[in-house]
Protein backbone atom coordinates (compact mmCIF):
# COMPACT_ATOMS: atom_id res chain seq x y z
CA UNK A 1 0.00 0.00 0.00
CA UNK A 2 1.42 3.18 -1.10
CA UNK A 3 1.35 6.41 1.17
CA UNK A 4 -1.86 7.99 -0.84
CA UNK A 5 -3.70 5.17 0.27
CA UNK A 6 -2.76 4.99 3.75
CA UNK A 7 -3.64 9.05 3.92
CA UNK A 8 -6.87 8.01 2.62
CA UNK A 9 -7.39 5.66 5.66
CA UNK A 10 -6.32 7.83 8.38
CA UNK A 11 -8.32 10.90 6.94
CA UNK A 12 -11.28 8.52 6.91
CA UNK A 13 -10.45 7.06 10.64
CA UNK A 14 -9.61 11.07 11.67
CA UNK A 15 -13.46 11.57 10.44
CA UNK A 16 -15.22 8.94 11.49
CA UNK A 17 -13.77 8.44 14.91
CA UNK A 18 -14.25 12.27 15.40
CA UNK A 19 -17.99 12.30 14.13
CA UNK A 20 -18.37 8.68 16.27
CA UNK A 21 -16.61 10.38 19.53
CA UNK A 22 -18.77 13.68 19.12
CA UNK A 23 -22.27 12.42 18.47
CA UNK A 24 -21.59 9.83 21.72
CA UNK A 25 -20.51 12.86 24.13
CA UNK A 26 -23.05 14.88 22.82
CA UNK A 27 -25.50 12.05 23.56
CA UNK A 28 -24.33 11.63 26.90
CA UNK A 29 -24.07 14.91 27.82
CA UNK A 30 -27.75 15.48 26.79
CA UNK A 31 -29.42 12.88 28.67
CA UNK A 32 -27.66 14.45 31.66
CA UNK A 33 -28.78 16.98 31.18
CA UNK A 34 -32.12 16.40 30.71
CA UNK A 35 -31.72 14.18 33.90
CA UNK A 36 -30.27 17.26 36.05
CA UNK A 37 -33.30 19.52 34.57
CA UNK A 38 -35.70 16.91 35.92
CA UNK A 39 -34.13 16.74 39.08
CA UNK A 40 -33.84 20.22 39.51
CA UNK A 41 -36.54 22.24 37.02
CA UNK A 42 -35.26 25.93 38.93
CA UNK A 43 -31.64 25.98 37.32
CA UNK A 44 -32.72 24.50 33.84
CA UNK A 45 -31.88 27.83 32.00
CA UNK A 46 -28.44 27.75 33.42
CA UNK A 47 -27.76 24.35 32.69
CA UNK A 48 -29.06 24.85 29.27
CA UNK A 49 -26.87 27.53 28.01
CA UNK A 50 -23.76 25.55 29.78
CA UNK A 51 -24.97 22.55 27.44
CA UNK A 52 -25.42 24.66 24.37
CA UNK A 53 -21.53 26.42 24.80
CA UNK A 54 -20.49 22.61 25.17
CA UNK A 55 -22.38 21.11 22.28
CA UNK A 56 -20.72 24.29 20.32
CA UNK A 57 -17.41 22.89 21.74
CA UNK A 58 -17.63 19.53 20.82
CA UNK A 59 -19.00 20.43 17.10
CA UNK A 60 -16.14 22.84 16.74
CA UNK A 61 -13.31 20.11 17.86
CA UNK A 62 -15.02 17.77 15.28
CA UNK A 63 -15.37 19.86 12.62
CA UNK A 64 -11.56 21.34 13.25
CA UNK A 65 -10.26 17.73 12.54
CA UNK A 66 -12.47 17.67 9.71
CA UNK A 67 -10.64 19.96 8.23
CA UNK A 68 -7.04 18.80 9.01
CA UNK A 69 -8.56 15.48 7.45
CA UNK A 70 -9.41 17.37 4.86
CA UNK A 71 -6.27 19.40 4.03
CA UNK A 72 -3.94 16.06 4.56
CA UNK A 73 -6.05 14.46 1.65
CA UNK A 74 -5.79 17.66 -0.84
CA UNK A 75 -2.60 19.48 0.04
CA UNK A 76 -0.37 17.03 1.85
CA UNK A 77 2.52 17.66 3.29
CA UNK A 78 3.92 13.83 3.14
CA UNK A 79 3.93 13.87 -0.60
CA UNK A 80 7.62 15.24 -0.78
CA UNK A 81 8.47 12.52 0.93
CA UNK A 82 7.33 9.92 -2.11
CA UNK A 83 9.46 11.84 -4.30
CA UNK A 84 12.58 11.31 -2.24
CA UNK A 85 12.13 7.76 -1.57
CA UNK A 86 15.04 5.21 -2.90
CA UNK A 87 13.55 3.05 -6.02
Amino acid sequence: MNLIGLVAIAAGLIIGLGAMGACIGIGVMGSKYLESAARQPELMNELQTKMFLLVGLIDASFIIGTGIALWFTTANPFLSQIANLPK
